[in-house]
């Protein structure tokens, strides 16, 4: 009898087979459907461990996760050009069609940040904004209504896109900035920041994933806190999944793993108070505190408490002197 996990692992090969032929990955009827359909495969909770996979089948997810980190690109320019052509973009952002899934994970990341830091963050990074900075945009306008939010991503022509759908708004227009830069080339400026933000494409593998957590670790101010997204069991196929021990560096404070239509788990952690002169000659800072155990506990869900009653997986980690 085919197990559960065999179903699914045929099911996304399927989906990597078709999506991979296809011409072009921008927004149409087949490319929607073929995404749409991975999308429902792999949203419903499951525990496989993508990292327990054979290789071939690895191999497969790592392609699959650049496909639609691709496909999201060009899904979010084609969308930020039609907001753009509107006098006041941001009255029209329900056109969007994951704009509701926006809503509830910025929510879900205001209350998690609410909890661990409750003062109000003045100047908000996030790395990774692209054309369409819907995270940005919701948590400025609905939670962080005072906080200046510094937008960087690599695209210039992802910046330009994006200023268009904020400069038409008095108040957003003098929050949101953006800044074209590679994040691995932004040094001391990461210091001014109370809170960076990690887009869960940025950092495609887990390899460039832990170069710019090590990268952050060594210069975002000590205490500030780093928010990033993951994933969780079938979930990993669509997003990169940063593990707990990869923040060296960093306190993992929190994990939390929506499980409904909300695709990305939330990671955060605060950065160690270790001296810069600590971190050696590669950029790696020091082991001093390690998630030693991850065990799950039921705990705290700032979904549930606000009635909106999605079931949500809070990890603690335990941490000791190495």
């Amino acid at each position: 009898m085919v197990c559960q996990e065999e179903l699914l692992i045929q099911k996304v090969c399927d989906l990597y087979n078709q999506i991979a032929s296809l011409e072009t990955l921008k927004p149409s009827k087949n490319v929607d459907m073929l995404f749409t359909n991975l999308v429902l495969t792999c949203m419903p909770p499951n525990p496989i461990d993508v990292n327990k996979l054979c290789k071939k089948i690895q191999e497969m997810r790592s392609k699959l996760i650049r496909l639609c980190g691709e496909a999201e690109g060009h899904l979010e320019t084609h969308f930020s050009s039609l907001l753009a052509s509107f006098e006041n973009p941001l009255d029209h952002l329900n056109l969007f069609p994951y704009y509701s899934n926006y809503l509830k994970l910025s929510l879900l990341e205001f209350n998690i940040l609410s909890q661990h830091h409750p003062q109000i963050p003045n100047q908000i990074a996030f790395i990774g904004s692209g054309p369409l900075p819907l995270t940005s945009i919701v948590l400025a306008c609905k939670h962080l209504t005072t906080t200046t939010f510094h937008n960087y991503d690599i695209d210039r022509a992802a910046n330009s896109n994006a200023i268009r759908l904020v400069e038409s708004d008095p108040d957003l227009s003098k929050r949101m900035l953006f800044h074209t830069a590679d994040v691995m080339s932004v040094e001391n400026g990461l210091k001014e920041f109370d809170v960076v933000f990690l887009a869960a494409l940025v950092g495609m593998d887990k390899e460039e994933k832990i170069k710019v957590i090590h990268h952050l670790a060594k210069y975002m101010a000590p205490g500030a806190i780093l928010m990033l997204r993951s994933a969780h069991g079938a979930r990993a196929f669509l997003y990169p999944v940063v593990d707990p021990c990869d923040l060296r560096g960093f306190e993992v404070l929190s994990v939390f793993h929506p499980t409904d239509e909300v695709i990305n788990s939330v990671v955060i952690a605060r950065k160690h108070q270790v001296p810069i002169q600590s971190i050696d000659q590669q950029g790696i800072v020091p082991n001093i505190f390690l998630p030693s155990k991850c065990s799950e506990i039921q705990g705290f869900n700032p979904l549930k408490a606000l009635n909106h009653g999605n079931m949500i997986e809070e990890f603690a980690i335990e941490e000791q002197l190495s």
